[in-house]
């Protein structure tokens, strides 16, 4: 029994990422004091998958806290902007939020890394890379002078390459092509030609039918058909080049994880984990359902990329990368762990995932 108990507190520490850290992360014990804590997200109100996500981490905080700890979730705007959840955790306006580390790349270009970049890894691959190839450690190096604690904190899984209402054959129907998209994507498209525009979810689809955008990348089938994308563009292209495997992320103010006893920094680490898997679970099974959906209502044209369209954003991706790397010495240090991991796993997942799905529909 003690044995047990000596490897699930091992376990459980393991998890916080702070297993190299264990004076920082331990507290004194818990007692019975309750912590009241403020949620902010980038996200509307109850948007399935990702708002519901971010309710039910603060529902399963609480729970599993026996309600020591209590947050109250903001959606977007309802206390701060979408952007502008990172600024309200680092400031201490709030203790926690959850959003998408891309959208920080106004701070540094390097939190980009976090969320997921052009070509990248997939979910599983950016788990493995973040939980036990060094990237969680990267992570919280990059955020410390922001005064933030981050976590993943849900996965979409792939996502499709977006909303058109023009065809894209070649290359040159980007040139001029004003896109909602985030991110390093974002650049790329700009290389190619085209107009990247920051957005919050919310604002799509008005954009999209107004005509004040061309196209459009949000999510997947699951989240497209709640904004009602479908509607607003004839053309709907795959694959998702630029998120291949978007991690979302809890963030919290380092002050308020410090006032938090190590049990109760525990509850919070397993419940981001926890969510981590719940929702890639969720996407991949709500996608499927959505994507017949758009499949026999039949009004939308799903289609790939060319494959000449996408070796040439793989190459412009590649000039990216090398010039992020030349003028920020944060971003060459992460991209070098990002690089050498995704080449490794990807020897695996070549001979394991990828080699079976080829063969599974013969």
């Amino acid at each position: 029994m003690k044995r047990r108990d000596v490897l699930t507190a091992a376990g459980a520490l393991a998890l916080t990422g702070c297993a190299s850290e264990v004076s920082e992360c331990q507290s004194s014990a818990g007692g019975d004091k309750q912590f009241n804590w403020k949620m902010v997200t980038s996200w509307p109100p109850n948007l399935p998958g990702l708002g519901t996500g971010a309710t039910k981490l603060a529902e399963n905080i609480e729970a599993a806290s026996g309600g020591r700890i209590r947050i109250k979730v903001y959606a977007a705007g309802e206390l701060v902007p979408a952007f502008e959840v990172f600024g309200a955790v680092s400031e201490g306006t709030v203790e926690m939020g959850h959003s998408a580390a891309y959208y920080w790349r106004g701070k540094s270009e390097a939190t980009q890394f976090f969320t997921a970049i052009p070509f990248g890894m997939n979910v599983m691959e950016m788990n493995a890379w973040l939980y036990y190839g060094g990237g969680l450690e990267l992570y919280r190096e990059l955020y410390e002078p922001f005064n933030l604690m981050p976590f993943p904190a849900g996965n979409t899984g792939i996502q499709m390459g977006g909303w058109f209402n023009r065809e894209i054959n070649t290359l040159a129907d980007l040139k001029g092509l004003k896109m909602r998209i985030p991110g390093l994507g974002g650049e790329v498209l700009r290389r190619a030609g085209g107009t990247p525009v920051a957005l919050p979810g919310a604002e799509i689809f008005t954009a999209l039918q107004t005509g004040s955008i061309d196209a459009a990348e949000w999510n997947g089938p699951y989240n497209d058909l709640t904004f009602g994308l479908h509607k607003a563009a004839r053309y709907y292209y795959y694959p998702g080049w630029h998120e291949p495997g978007p991690v979302l992320e809890c963030i919290i103010n380092r002050e308020a994880w410090a006032g938090l006893p190590a049990d109760l920094q525990t509850i919070v680490a397993i419940a981001c984990s926890a969510l981590n898997d719940q929702m890639t679970a969720e996407y991949a099974a709500r996608n499927a359902l959505n994507l017949r959906q758009i499949k026999q209502e039949g009004k939308v044209e799903i289609r790939p990329f060319p494959d000449d369209v996408l070796s040439e954003l793989h190459r412009i991706t590649g000039e990216v990368y090398d010039e992020l790397a030349a003028n920020d010495q944060t971003v060459a240090i992460i991209l070098e762990s990002f690089s050498t991991f995704k080449e490794t796993i990807g020897e695996w997942t070549a001979i394991s995932q990828q080699a079976y799905l080829n063969t599974r529909n013969l």
